[in-house]
């Protein structure tokens, strides 16, 4: 699932993010959403937050499936 979305994503998510520096080099960072830093509820290049351990990126892909 790709993280365009607002409402698929929220603090306790496990994601992949794509960071500010790592753009050209395409790495991601894995981890748990903190929280959710795009206000809008959709984005084409991901939705911006902020990771637990403090990194903040755009998410490219959810890793845990949401509960439905």
């Amino acid at each position: 699932m790709n993280g365009q979305t607002r409402s698929d994503i929220y603090p306790g998510l496990e994601v992949e993010i794509i960071q500010k520096k790592d753009q050209r080099s395409g790495n991601r960072t894995s981890g748990v959403v903190s929280t959710l830093l795009t206000s809008a509820p959709f984005h084409s290049r991901g939705i911006k937050v902020r990771l637990e351990d403090g990194s903040v990126g755009r998410v490219v892909e959810i890793i845990e499936p949401q509960p439905k």
